[in-house]
């Protein structure tokens, strides 16, 4: 998806589901990405912390147990008290980028769709099968079909922010020398910033604390991977509490005729059980596109007028 907002600029929101010929550069045009939140993770943390410089020292330890082992680089921006912080992945950029026949010599900026879209209220459409929202302040990935109301990607009036990021490119050769000198350089480095990482060391136990005492005052388990679980296991109860309220106010609002009326209302074992009494052939008729147009899974029973239905939720 690409936008041109000058003569010699160029928008492109790079995503790797998004099926696209080949962008033509002019010979001077310039890129700016905008990466799709499939190429990146990312976290809204509230750290002790004065600047993002401190924060990045600790996202490798931050990330490790919660995404999948890659090379990753990192990257973090404060947002009023609390900061925004990535992991991604080098190299899937760069391929990416060579895929659709992007050279990074033309690449102007790159920068996380985190960034940039954060002030959009409502879905945007990204590819065939997704949309982005922002909830709780992160923008998050769905399945479009879960989405009703959502828009198209249209970046022509938009302003991008200065949050960007630097692509690292490596293996580069180098001959003896010169990998001398970056050794004794290393050394020097590492003398200047030992107390930075005797630092780091420091704020990270203070952190590590700080998450102990959290998870004692909140009674959470001693495991992210417990409190990972027990999450799941109530978003689902949640989920199912939704449809099935969804269902009884569909029947408690239809409009129904004088002689008819909802003789039961029942649910038990994951089983929805409806019985109307006195229905017409138009009401049943009505009722049932009703569910239809739901996409709802119900069997449907008829004793002479009266309509029994059963949902599985």
């Amino acid at each position: 998806m690409f936008t041109k907002f000058k003569r010699d600029r160029v928008t492109l929101f790079l995503d790797p589901n998004v099926k696209q010929e080949p962008f033509i550069f002019e010979k001077k045009e310039k890129v700016d990405i905008i990466l799709s939140p499939s190429l990146y993770w990312v976290k809204k943390l509230k750290l002790p912390l004065n600047s993002a410089r401190e924060v990045k020292k600790l996202l490798p330890s931050i990330f490790e147990d919660s995404i999948p082992e890659a090379r990753y680089s990192y990257a973090a921006y404060k947002s009023e008290d609390e900061y925004f912080v990535f992991a991604y992945e080098d190299k899937k950029i760069f391929d990416l980028l060579a895929q659709k026949e992007i050279s990074y010599a033309n690449v102007a900026s790159v920068h996380f769709a985190q960034s940039e879209f954060v002030a959009f209220e409502s879905a945007i459409r990204i590819n065939e099968k997704q949309c982005m929202y922002i909830k709780d302040e992160l923008l998050v990935l769905a399945p479009s079909e879960w989405i009703q109301d959502k828009e198209t990607l249209d970046m022509r009036n938009l302003n991008l922010s200065n949050h960007t990021i630097k692509l690292e490119q490596f293996g580069h050769i180098v001959n003896k020398s010169t990998l001398y000198k970056i050794g004794v350089i290393l050394v020097l480095l590492a003398l200047i910033f030992i107390v930075e990482i005797f630092i780091a060391s420091a704020k990270k136990a203070q952190i590590i604390e700080s998450k102990e005492k959290i998870f004692a005052k909140h009674n959470l388990q001693p495991t992210m991977f417990q409190n990972r679980a027990t999450l799941e296991k109530y978003t689902k109860i949640n989920a199912q509490q939704q449809k099935i309220r969804e269902y009884i106010s569909y029947f408690l609002g239809m409009k129904l005729g004088a002689t008819e009326k909802i003789a039961l209302i029942e649910y038990k074992n994951a089983l929805l059980q409806v019985t109307i009494s006195d229905v017409s052939k138009e009401s049943s008729k009505s009722i049932t596109k009703s569910l239809d147009d739901k996409k709802a899974q119900y069997k449907l029973t008829m004793s002479g007028t009266n309509m029994k239905l059963e949902m599985k939720i």
